[in-house]
This record gives C-alpha cells, structure tokens and sequence, in this order.
C-alpha cells in the first residue's frame, strides 16, 4: 500500500512473531495456501472485475484503485494466495484434518464488492470461502459473523439477497464505509438473513458480550449452520489507531467461545476465521494470540 500506510506487511511479521514468541505456534498444523481459482473467485466477484484487476497490476511501483486501496506489484498475487489459504483451510477441515483454522494472510477481504475494490481489500476471502464450501461440499447454510470494527459492505453486498448465508455484523457507527445501519436487514428472499448490529464509540467487551449472546446466539439456532466463518478483525481493540471501540484481548477470548459453541452445537465445530483489519501491531499480535489459543482449547 506504500510506506506508511496502515495495511502494511509489519501485521503478519507481528502476528507471527507473538506466536512464536508465545509458544502457541509450536501448537499449530501449518496449512500452506495456494492460489485461488477464477472458477472460485467469480463465485462471488465479477469475471470483468478479476480480468481488470489482472490488467491493471502493475510490474513496479503502485496503482490507486480508491483513495485509500492501491496495488503494487506483488498485491494481486498476495490477493491471490489469500484467497487460496482461505480455500485450503475449508479443504482441511471438510478433510476432518483439523476443526478450526485460522488464517492469517493480507491484503483482507470483507469491503471487496463484486465489481469494486475498497477498504485495503481486492477479493473478499470469506464470501469466497463461504461459495466454495457450498458448491464443493454441498454444505446448505453458512453462517458469517463479522466482529471487524468496520461493517463488511462486500459481504452484504454478495449475500443479502441469499438465505443460505446468515451474514451478523458488529461495527462502530457510524463510520467506515458507512453502511451496516440496523435496518438493513437483507433484501428479497434474503430478508431477515442480514443482521448489522450498529455500535457506539467506546463500547467494549461486556456490551459485546451481551450483544453476541442476546442477538447472535438466537439467530444462529434459529438458522442451524453447518459452517461457521468469522471475518476477525482486531481493529475493534481498545487501543487501534483506526477506531475507538473499546475491546480487548480477554474480549476476544470471550466472543471466540461464543461463536464456538454455535459450531459445535450446529457445524460440528467447523470454524474458519480470516484475518481482517488490526492496526496496533501489539494490540493486533496478542488479539490473535488469544482468538488462536480460545480456538485450540475449545
């Protein structure tokens, strides 16, 4: 994205680092991505869009794409891998080789729309994810919970007229992108299958808590997914330059057992959860410490 910028390559080496650093990557089954299919890609995102994005990658120096998304030469084939690590972590565990995985990987996803870039984001990695285990695995219901501090637009945008995919959403408001009002709700057949929760600044871990188990929990039992997504940003932590909610470690902790008791009592444990935003890099290192380690013992 270039020097200074906030979506930088720092978040991963920071990540890595806490979970080596900690001993929970010494916990972990390594699954090695690998690059994403158009096949799977314009499940979600336009054929013209992807051959756009091919088009206009540039071989040096950067390209804006809005005023806060850009690409330099090694992006798409980063969206690429990411895409495809989000891919292979539904393989794994459809394989029974594990029951959760997260993915770490960059750039993140929920902002991308079907024909449009924005927000850090070329190819929105959990509705992708969500198509793909769907049209392979024949899976009928997916369930999507997006704590991100920003509302996940690309991932409305993909569902919201689609019953098969129950899309919750917790995020400040208003602020970044704007959308997420409570009154968007879904559209046509999709109606009722979209559920924004819109938050004030400087709600943190107890109103979390009770909105996750008084709004989410109900909804999933009522829906019965089979699999279960989390689009896991860190960016709703108390100490994130891009936001002021007011979230913690030990929050995290918290909402990570919730959705975790959806899936197990509806998807057989089935948890795939996709790195999102996290700007801090301490606050974003030990929030996914914690979210991983939560994901281990449960």
């Amino acid at each position: 994205m270039g020097p200074g910028h906030p979506e930088s390559p720092n978040r991963l080496r920071a990540i890595i680092q806490r979970l080596e650093e900690s001993g929970t990557a010494a916990r972990l089954t390594r699954i090695e991505p690998r690059r994403a299919e158009d096949e799977w890609i314009t499940q979600v995102h336009s054929p013209a869009y992807v051959a756009s994005l091919n088009r206009h990658a540039p071989t040096e120096g950067r390209v804006s794409l809005d005023p806060d998304t850009s690409m330099s030469s090694g992006s798409l084939h980063a969206a690429y891998l990411a895409a495809g690590g989000a891919l292979a972590a539904v393989d794994a565990i459809m394989a029974d080789q594990v029951e959760h995985v997260f993915c770490a990987v960059r750039p993140p996803g929920h902002h991308a729309e079907a024909g449009r870039a924005m927000g850090f984001c070329l190819f929105n990695n959990v509705a992708i994810a969500a198509r793909y285990v769907q049209k392979k695995y024949g899976l009928t219901k997916v369930l999507i919970v997006d704590w991100d501090v920003h509302h996940g637009n690309g991932t409305q945008h993909s569902f919201e007229e689609d019953p098969s995919v129950l899309f919750f959403s917790t995020h400040q408001y208003p602020h970044y992108p704007g959308t997420g009002r409570g009154t968007e709700r879904g559209k046509g057949a999709g109606e009722g299958f979209t559920i924004n929760v819109p938050m004030e600044a400087g709600e943190g871990d107890e109103e979390y808590h009770n909105i996750f188990l008084k709004a989410l929990v109900p909804a999933a039992d009522a829906f019965k997914p089979e699999f279960v997504i989390i689009s896991a940003g860190f960016d709703a932590h108390k100490d994130d330059p891009l936001a002021s909610m007011g979230l913690t470690e030990a929050g995290y902790t918290d909402l990570t057992n919730i959705v975790a008791g959806v899936a197990k009592h509806h998807a057989k444990g089935r948890i795939f959860s996709s790195l999102e935003g996290g700007y801090n890099l301490t606050a974003l290192a030990g929030s996914v410490d914690a979210h991983v380690n939560a994901l281990l013992n449960c």
